[in-house]
């Protein structure tokens, strides 16, 4: 991978690690809010008398508004600017907290999809941060912003439940905001100490810097890359403790540790592969090991189904791995922060729909075949594809160093 040729302003010194500390606490806030409804679906549903399909909306909402929302997000990044759009993503992500948690269906509705919304500009803006400011780290950043989400994942899987058996379901899910305020007042610090944004030859690039990244057969690669990636993450987040109940006849607490064992090794993935990549290993050598973890998910549950932590925790280190490959790519390989907003929308938008689908396309090949075979080959075709665009997103490159107007 090269850094983009484009300069850019960087924070420095101790500015640069309070960034970094605010891209962490932003990141623990863009996932925990929506996996803390997970493990108290069963209180959310008997408190407010839901159906399953009601159920179903709330958990499925967020990932929509992921696909269907970003471009929006990057709409107004473009117009307000990174910081303004990350301080109003907090204030959002609290403001839907606290609605969802009144108790009712209608405020659950509502606060979710101020929480998708919100969480859906976030996705878009700190992969930006990353771009824009640590274009010579892109990579260990990458992997610390990775590790956050999903360490915001795991704690929201871990600590939940307890919570509402002491609390109460309202009060478990609105605790999650207390991480908000902390996130708000760092990033405030970090951007008033980093300065004013960057400079218009960096910010506002041509507007064919937008078209030539749609263009780019990386970008469709890439988009192709993080639609396997997602399908896989939320087809496994959603199935594997039924796929394990069934198969092998566990209980609902044990099999509910696999998806934390899946999260908690994504964030071990997202960590260490930096520190490959800086061992001089190609980027396409550490998609190999990436996609040899993936593929052998699906293939270890269909054939030795018992050895699940295994499968488990080598898909979570991949899935984990290949968050912070895809994004790295998108901001060593852009030329300016259009094309890498631009870029980053693309992939974002279109694989958030494959992984909308994902959890209701292996419950149907289920439903359709009573078994969990044909949803795991599903799983395993769409993985295989990811692999491909993989191999061919990380091959040896020229660096692209077409001027960038402005």
């Amino acid at each position: 991978m090269s850094t983009p040729s484009t300069p850019r302003r960087l924070p420095a010194g101790g500015a640069s690690g309070l960034l970094l500390t605010a891209v962490v606490l932003v990141a623990l806030n863009l996932r925990a809010p929506i996996v803390a409804l997970a493990p108290v679906t069963g209180d959310v549903r008997a408190d407010l008398a839901l159906s399953a399909a009601a159920v179903g909306v709330l958990t499925g909402l967020p990932v929509l508004c992921f696909a269907v929302a970003s471009p929006l997000a990057s709409a107004v990044i473009a117009r307000l600017g990174i910081e303004r759009v990350v301080q109003l993503a907090l204030a959002t992500i609290l403001l839907g907290t606290i609605v969802r948690s009144v108790g009712s269906f209608a405020a659950a509705v509502a606060g979710t999809v101020l929480l998708g919304l919100a969480i859906t500009a976030g996705n878009i803006a700190i992969p930006l941060v990353v771009a824009r400011d640590f274009p010579s780290n892109a990579a260990r950043v990458t992997g610390v912003y990775s590790a956050a989400l999903n360490g915001g994942s795991v704690l929201a899987t871990a600590f939940t439940a307890p919570v509402a058996d002491a609390v109460g379901w309202q009060w478990a899910l609105l605790v999650w905001a207390v991480l908000v305020p902390v996130a708000w007042v760092v990033w405030q610090l970090a951007t008033r100490r980093r300065g004013p944004e960057a400079t218009p030859r960096t910010a506002l690039a041509s507007a064919a810097d937008e078209v030539h990244a749609l263009r780019r057969p990386l970008t469709w690669l890439l988009v192709a890359m993080f639609a396997g990636q997602s399908f896989g993450y939320y087809g496994t987040t959603a199935w594997l403790p039924t796929i394990l109940h069934d198969t092998l006849g566990l209980d609902p607490s044990a099999s509910g540790g696999a998806a934390s064992l899946f999260q908690l090794f994504g964030a071990i993935g997202a960590i260490a592969i930096p520190v490959v990549l800086g061992w001089r290993v190609t980027p396409r050598g550490a998609f190999v090991a990436i996609a040899v973890g993936w593929l052998l998910f699906p293939i270890g549950l269909l054939l030795a189904p018992a050895q699940w932590a295994v499968w488990a925790s080598l898909a979570g280190a991949a899935q984990g791995a290949n968050f912070t490959v895809i994004f790295t790519i998108v901001a060593v390989r852009a030329t300016s922060l259009r094309e890498a907003r631009t870029t980053s929308t693309a992939v974002q938008t279109f694989g958030y729909v494959i992984a909308a689908l994902a959890p209701s396309a292996m419950g149907a090949v289920h439903t359709a075949t009573d078994g969990w075979t044909a949803p795991l080959v599903v799983l395993l075709v769409v993985v295989a594809v990811m692999v491909v665009a993989g191999l061919l997103a990380t091959a040896p490159h020229k660096p692209d160093v077409r001027p960038v107007s402005g």
